[in-house]
């Protein structure tokens, strides 16, 4: 049973201690790297044996698995068979392990789960010793044998946390690297500056293996350049997906928001590479390059030459699914806008899609809208950053909760997390709406989303807008609530209006008497749209509960 094998998994599950002990060694990545490929060859594989999966690495701090997404789904269009290797997963373990894009069938998964477990069981008190991996690491290790035995003709690899340090950076020989946008995240692993993070993802790039990256600011994408040097590998900038457009005929992606052109961008020129690199040539359409003149600018690298995409590649980026990131579900009169940014400028770039959206949403609908958060955070985040982020959107409600689906213990063993205590989680949520409430006090008389603050913008790093005005304005009389789980929470949230929660009749009536005033204001509103960010975590719990296609 694939439950009993997820249960097993998450006995390995030592994230917070792993992540205390990767901070102790940080001045050592060898040591990790070493200990990474020696529970590898525990499992009967060499690191030499990965060089035959034809990888494509990706790092970044911001849209690395929106990159991969988009360059795993191109390269199925080829007719490739493909291997992809993400985290963390939303509903189920085995999202984090494709093939062909399909998360891994139970029955494969069971079977190659208890083939690496038993392996490693088996030789964890031999000469060698070690004990058993940590989830993560067994995770990534019972990739590379599935895409291995599974004979896949490439895999894209999600780096896990940084790249130096990451386990995934035992391989040797990839393909081609990729770097996303830079930004701050995992401080007390990383580093506290954009430089020294921007450091640890050029760890990934391997000599002589082209590495790619997109417009950073200045000072990290120095470092990716010197750390190229170090390493002896080239290292070009992607062009912005607006030269690609040479009709000017915009391309349509899968995920939605602005902010995915620069992943997808990425994920072409990863692709054009990965295709020249293995000598696809009669898959290879795109080949008739259009020059684009190196930066001039001095302490850049070279801006790398646009070309035509294929008919496969613009079909791919068009089909890319990647759930949990800029998605949309319509139930009824509920809206759910999803999306797991959990750093600023993620965050931002959230916040920019989710105000399009439902503003453009909001000028079709005749009569009230209410617009709900759904917020949470987890590990080391900066949630008064994130919350103050979240103010201007004009929320009528703020509800916050923990990343549990359920309060009791869940059949589901996906879900489950060994880490955290409901003490500890259920006073973070606390927290979080003592900090709401104090920017809810604090905010300026007028509303910041009426003609009067024409003149409000905020950018991101790179100097993009991200405020933008309504079509009307909002009176808001803004509350918030805390519930010990994601099923509470949006059972008060739908008030029984969406027809795809599975939810009971009693608990509903239980929880209407909950903030009655915006109970009320909730079931009498045409349209509930409701924002769900904070924590990828979170997202899954949600997804879990209002599509259930990804239980299946």
């Amino acid at each position: 049973m694939d439950q009993d094998a997820v249960r097993a998994l998450n006995t390995l599950q030592t994230n917070a201690s792993f992540l205390e002990q990767v901070k102790r060694e940080r001045g050592q990545p060898q040591m990790q790297l070493e200990a990474m490929k020696a529970f590898l060859e525990r499992t009967g594989l060499m690191v030499e044996d990965l060089d035959q999966l034809n990888i494509i690495h990706v790092t970044g701090t911001k849209g690395k698995g929106s990159t991969c997404a988009f360059a795993e789904r191109i390269l199925r269009n080829y007719g490739l068979k493909t291997g992809f290797y993400s985290s963390p997963h939303l509903v189920q373990v085995r999202e984090r392990i494709r093939i062909n894009g399909q998360s891994l069938s139970k029955e494969l998964f069971t079977k190659y789960f208890w083939q690496v477990y038993n392996r490693l069981e088996e030789t964890k008190h031999n000469q060698h010793g070690g004990g058993m991996p940590a989830y993560f690491r067994f995770l990534t290790i019972l990739a590379f044998h599935v895409f291995l035995q599974e004979k896949v003709d490439l895999a894209v690899i999600e780096v896990g946390i940084g790249g130096a340090y990451d386990c995934t950076n035992i391989i040797r020989k990839p393909v081609v690297c990729g770097i996303s946008s830079l930004g701050i995240d995992h401080t007390s692993i990383l580093g506290d500056t954009i430089e020294k993070i921007a450091w640890q993802k050029g760890g990934i790039f391997k000599p002589g293996v082209p590495a790619f990256t997109v417009q950073q600011p200045a000072s990290p994408l120095a470092v990716l350049m010197d750390r190229a040097r170090e390493i002896g590998c080239s290292l070009h900038l992607c062009p912005d997906l607006d030269d690609f457009e040479l009709e000017g005929v915009k391309f349509e992606l899968g995920p939605e928001g602005d902010h995915q052109r620069l992943n997808a961008a990425l994920a072409l020129q990863l692709c054009r590479t990965w295709l020249q690199q293995r000598q696809y040539q009669d898959f290879f359409v795109a080949q008739d390059a259009v020059h684009v003149p190196e930066l001039s600018t001095s302490g850049r690298p070279p801006l790398t030459s646009t070309f035509r995409p294929s008919l496969a590649m613009l079909e791919g980026l068009r089909n890319t699914e990647w759930p949990g990131r800029t998605h949309v579900l319509s139930h009824g009169p509920l809206t759910y806008y999803i999306d797991g940014a959990h750093t600023k400028s993620s965050m931002q770039a959230c916040i920019k899609w989710f105000r399009e959206r439902a503003l453009k949403e909001e000028k079709t609908v005749d009569g009230p809208v209410a617009r709900v958060l759904l917020f949470n955070t987890t590990g080391e985040r900066d949630s008064a950053a994130l919350l103050k982020l979240l103010q201007p959107c004009q929320f009528d409600c703020a509800v916050f909760c923990p990343n549990l689906v359920e309060i009791s213990p869940s059949d589901n063993a996906d879900q489950q997390n060994y880490n955290v205590t409901l003490e500890n989680i259920l006073t973070r949520c606390i927290e979080n709406q003592k900090i709401w409430n104090k920017l809810m006090d604090e905010r300026p008389g007028h509303d910041v989303w009426t003609s009067s603050s024409l003149n409000f913008e905020e950018t991101d790093s790179l100097g993009n807008k991200l405020l933008l005005m309504p079509g009307a304005e909002r009176k808001i009389d803004s509350s918030s609530l805390v519930f010990p789980c994601i099923s509470s929470a949006l059972q008060w949230i739908t008030q029984g209006r969406d027809p795809g929660l599975l939810e009971s009749r009693g608990k509903i009536l239980q929880l209407q008497t909950v903030g009655s005033n915006h109970a009320i204001f909730l079931q009498e509103a045409v349209t509930i749209q409701v924002l769900v960010t904070g924590s990828l975590h979170l997202v899954g719990g949600v997804l879990k509960l209002v599509d259930q296609s990804l239980s299946l």
